[in-house]
């Protein structure tokens, strides 16, 4: 059995498939030759990240693949059902880079609590010559703790970044359509536990108690976060996008923070990837990331073992 992991894969998946008899290919195939390729090597597993798209051209045409697996949650860039249809198996990995998402949501808010990511770029050019006014421009730093973080879907991941703010203190309020209420057990180093019941209230009620405000949605056709949401937000909000780049009205987002509305946002990812918009790249209330919440060397460890499992429990 061979499988092209045409977007990479963590050496742990790499080991795991191969000591069960499989050919790993780590070729990285362009998307234009990858039905030539994938017939011309006889592939039957297909492993992509969100780089490579693999719709009906490739699901019709390829005749040999009987995986398509994606290393990591969303699916949008895979036609599953018409894969499904065709006999051919989805999977992915919706838990391996909960952890990590969740860090960085939380590397994004701490920076931006404390204007990090203003300081990281204005002190090469200004710290020895405008230390002091640099210093009284971060001067009005806030704490997390004692805040109120409001979550937008409560999944995997969405939960494994509530306890990231319960064990910093926060309030968490959350709004999810298909979740009533989520146990939380939060684990420390020495073993000890302790559990968190979150009950979800409505959308409406999260952006009106939130003080700091994180999607964990799928992508979807219209917005989850639009002008009419901004609106009832409190004044001078900030707001995590590490979902899907379209779940947030980036037009929307811009005019809340010239309006004061939003104080400052992180995004790691944007409705135009890879070529995010230039008054998005240049404006300064925007903690930015190049779509890295998963790329932690543990998730992709994970990730690539999860894979590994699957495949040999689908194929044997």
């Amino acid at each position: 059995m061979k499988v092209l992991a045409n977007d990479g894969i963590a050496q742990s998946g790499v080991t795991v498939l191969e000591n069960a008899g499989y050919e790993v290919i780590l070729t990285t195939v362009a998307q234009s030759q990858l039905v030539d390729y994938i017939n011309k090597n006889e592939i039957n597993v297909l492993l992509v990240r969100s780089a490579t798209t693999v719709r009906k051209d490739i699901i019709d045409n390829c005749k040999s693949l009987k995986i398509i697996g994606r290393g990591g949650v969303g699916m949008d860039n895979i036609d599953v059902e018409y894969a499904r249809e065709k006999g051919i198996k989805v999977i992915n990995t919706p838990a391996a880079s909960s952890h990590s998402v969740a860090e960085l949501v939380f590397g994004h808010l701490f920076g931006m609590a404390r204007f990090l990511h203003n300081t990281n770029r204005d002190m090469p050019l200004e710290g020895d010559s405008n230390f002091k006014g640099l210093k009284k421009a971060a001067a009005k730093g806030v704490e997390l703790k004692g805040k109120t973080l409001g979550v937008l879907g409560i999944g995997r991941i969405g939960q494994a970044t509530a306890k990231v703010a319960l064990g910093n203190g926060m309030k968490v309020v959350a709004y999810d359509p298909f979740i009533e209420n989520v146990n939380l057990e939060l684990e420390f180093f020495d073993g000890q536990t302790v559990n968190f019941d979150i009950k979800t209230i409505s959308k409406e009620d999260v952006l009106k108690q939130a003080d700091f405000i994180t999607l964990h949605v799928p992508a979807q056709k219209e917005y989850v976060i639009g002008k009419e949401e901004f609106e009832l937000m409190k004044e001078g909000v900030i707001l995590v996008n590490s979902a899907r780049g379209g779940v947030v009205d980036e037009v929307a987002l811009v005019n809340a923070i010239d309006n004061g509305k939003v104080a400052k946002a992180a995004l790691d990812v944007f409705e135009n990837e890879p070529t995010p918009e230039i008054q998005l790249l240049m404006n300064p209330s925007l903690s930015l990331s190049p779509h890295i919440g998963a790329a932690t060397g543990e998730a992709q460890d994970r990730i690539g073992t999860e894979l590994a499992s699957q495949i040999i429990s689908i194929l044997g």
